[in-house]
């Protein structure tokens, strides 16, 4: 069947320079989120995979792939249970724990890796569904929507790191990590800001923060973090906040600052002493 849909961008102009977004009811009475773009439109589900396809019958190819670590793992912990009930116990005894640990490493070098080239170049196109999403839930400003996405995304990050087989494949989409983690937090942010909770959203920003510290320290780049524009935007996000924060708040985010001190979190230090400052109290640490 071909419909033309001229009519329907006609009702619905292109604007250059933002992204227009709108959501409608569907067919099967599910919504639906419409992108404008510049040459026709884009129309995504709310819940699930935007497509709405269910690769092996699952929500999405990142639950099928999970599911399969969570089987393999399930049936390795059985099988070395029944391995150790059927040992002799003085066998067991007399067996180094030098040698049970190279036959763990050899168990898990095994099943570890089994994401193929095509498994993850698959699992990174339903990313960047997701990521059009959250883009547009941005918009929108359902900041519930870009959690679970940016979450659901961060986990396809995580998978490739345990399980991909190439080592391409490894690095394809890491560069992305810092982006979704600010985007993450960001969300929180702007989620608690809608309950009027300041001084939850300042707390998910400096975690958030601190999240792109651990990754850049992770790996092995810690100068990359004043340079991050990830980090600006964030620090931009919290400096705009931590005025709006009643006095009353000042006796907490002291003891917060001890603890950061007592458990040498120097960085979150830092932060919360900069946000005493400006509520015009003083650290006296």
């Amino acid at each position: 069947m071909q419909r033309d849909i001229t009519e329907l961008l006609e009702e619905w102009p292109f604007e250059s320079g933002q992204i227009t977004v709108r959501v409608i009811q569907g067919s099967n009475q599910e919504s639906k989120i419409q992108v404008r773009l510049d040459l026709g439109l884009l129309q995504m589900n709310t819940r699930d995979r935007p497509d709405g396809l269910r690769p092996h019958g699952f929500d999405s190819l990142l639950d099928y792939f999970e599911s399969k670590v969570d089987q393999d793992e399930v049936q390795s912990a059985n099988e070395d249970l029944a391995a150790q009930e059927d040992s002799d116990e003085e066998q067991y005894l007399e067996k180094t724990s030098f040698d049970s640990q190279i036959e763990e490493d050899e168990a898990s070098s095994k099943t570890a890796r089994f994401l193929t080239a095509d498994d993850c170049r698959r699992l990174r196109e339903e990313a960047q569904q997701y990521y059009q999403r959250y883009i547009a839930m941005l918009v929108l400003e359902d900041y519930e929507a870009v959690v679970r996405d940016t979450s659901r995304n961060i986990r396809v990050l995580d998978l490739f790191q345990s399980h991909a087989m190439n080592e391409d494949d490894l690095h394809a989409m890491e560069s992305h990590r810092p982006y979704i983690l600010m985007m993450r937090a960001r969300a929180l942010a702007s989620q608690a800001l809608k309950s009027e909770e300041n001084k939850a959203a300042i707390l998910a920003i400096d975690e958030g923060i601190e999240a792109l510290k651990q990754y850049y320290d992770a790996i092995e780049h810690p100068e990359l973090f004043e340079e991050s524009g990830e980090v600006a935007m964030l620090r931009d996000m919290r400096d705009s906040l931590i005025p709006k924060l009643p006095v009353s708040q000042k006796a907490e985010l002291r003891q917060r600052l001890e603890a950061a001190i007592a458990s040498e979190n120097f960085e979150l230090a830092a932060i919360l002493r900069d946000e005493i400052r400006m509520l015009g109290g003083h650290p006296n640490l």
